[in-house]
């Protein structure tokens, strides 16, 4: 399989976990695939550039908070790109924090089951003799 395959089948996969993110939340809401296509394109494209970012300008604060102000920070991205994407609505930050959490555990297990890394993982067990 190509990397460009292994691409469209992930952000397809992405789609649906974006989708069965929305049918949990009541206050999360997508109009169809394309819409969930299109935010899981453009959530990519802010994570991918606008997220590091905020991330170096809140460091203070995600420090003094153990990181959980990472939390807030994607819970922003997710409500912000729901604000850029016809068809795609989140009613509120608790929504936007939800949501983004699950989205994310959705999105992490698609990625350790159906895209591991080349080799296999990397999981070595030692034996001690006494």
């Amino acid at each position: 399989m190509t990397d460009a395959q292994r691409t469209v089948i992930r952000v397809m996969l992405n789609a649906v976990a974006l989708l069965l993110t929305a049918w949990l939340f009541e206050s999360i809401y997508l109009e169809g695939f394309l819409s969930a296509v299109l935010a899981v394109l453009l959530l990519a494209f802010i994570n991918a550039f606008m997220r590091p970012v905020l991330l170096l300008l809140t460091l203070p604060i995600t420090v003094l908070s153990l990181g959980l102000f990472t939390l807030v920070i994607n819970a922003t991205l997710f409500k912000f790109t729901s604000a850029l994407v016809p068809g795609f609505h989140v009613g509120g930050f608790w929504s936007a924090l939800g949501g983004a959490i699950v989205y994310s555990a959705l999105t992490l297990v698609i990625t350790i089951f159906l895209f591991p890394p080349p080799g296999g993982p990397h999981i070595t067990f030692h034996s001690r003799r006494f």
